[in-house]
């Protein structure tokens, strides 16, 4: 088969797949809108070319349903997908560059929002208390948390949310660099998260980032006294122009909150948290002595 002069692979049954995209968020208005206009522009374009649906979702190796879900703007495409699709329609680019649109609406709302505001931020502060923080977790360490929700995720969903969170890791490329600092619970340090190379890899990790100067990296002990942490994560986020926002899972109602008498609560909570936990040279130590054992 050759479309516009060219030669078109046709895919086996076995080599077809029923999982071209990702799911849309109902409530994501943007994302909606984009992906509805890059299924319209796929959908002109197989048109203009003489194809069928049939006959497209046969050369792009993809069934024909989801390739109405594309074209409807139900699904979000995968790269790939995009990449087969202007080959074999012959569009010379045209379609594959829409992979960058597509690229900022494959992620859940809340994650690009919260993605959006690292990116703007010249300090951030977090405490966590029941897993290691996002921005320092590795792709293995990630996927084996989202592997045991329940109830559980579809795999492809999976490789969403992993691929998001590792997204918001370019916050460590910034320049100038912000000013970060964790303070994590030794107990989700000793939790045996993924295997044994997992552990080493996710503790080289932290090792790496520990070490980084724009970085303070700290651990609050096993055998510390009570702590005003101890209702939930913390989160605090400073801007360039004087601004914050912060939330906390044990504070008004786990709700961002911008509200300066707010803040300045959730700021004394994790200031003090600060204080009682390890220094960064104890918690490097503490680290090393882990990745040891493991």
């Amino acid at each position: 088969m050759s479309v516009n002069g060219g030669a078109v692979r046709v895919r086996t049954e076995t080599e077809q797949t029923d999982e071209p995209g990702w799911e849309v968020d109902p409530d994501d208005d943007w994302a909606l809108a984009v992906v509805a206009t890059v299924g319209r522009q796929l959908r002109l374009r197989r048109e203009a070319a003489g194809l069928r649906v049939p006959e497209f979702a046969v050369a792009v190796g993809y069934g024909e349903d989801l390739v109405y879900k594309i074209e409807t703007g139900k699904r979000i495409p995968r790269p790939e997908y995009l990449d087969t699709a202007d080959e074999v329609l012959g569009a010379g680019g045209l379609i594959a560059a829409m992979k960058e649109d597509v690229r900022k609406v494959r992620y859940p709302k809340k994650v690009r929002d919260l993605a959006q505001l690292e990116a703007r931020a010249v300090e951030i502060g977090v405490y966590e208390c029941s897993s290691i923080a996002g921005l320092l977790q590795t792709p293995e360490h990630a996927r084996a948390l989202f592997e045991v929700r329940q109830p559980p995720y579809p795999v492809e969903e999976v490789d969403r949310l992993v691929a998001a969170r590792m997204a918001r890791l370019s916050v460590f490329d910034r320049s100038p660099a912000p000013s970060l600092s964790f303070v994590l619970e030794e107990a989700v340090l000793r939790r045996r998260v993924g295997g044994t190379m997992a552990r080493k890899q996710q503790f080289e990790r932290l090792l790496e980032v520990g070490r980084t100067n724009n970085v303070s990296l700290q651990v609050m002990p096993m055998d510390s006294v009570a702590h005003p942490g101890m209702s939930g994560r913390i989160e605090l986020l400073k801007f360039e122009d004087g601004t914050a926002v912060g939330r906390s899972d044990g504070a008004f109602n786990g709700r961002p909150t911008s509200e300066p008498r707010q803040l300045r609560i959730l700021e004394l909570r994790y200031g003090t948290i600060r204080a009682q936990a390890l220094s960064p040279g104890e918690t490097l130590a503490l680290i090393e002595q882990l990745q040891g054992e493991t």
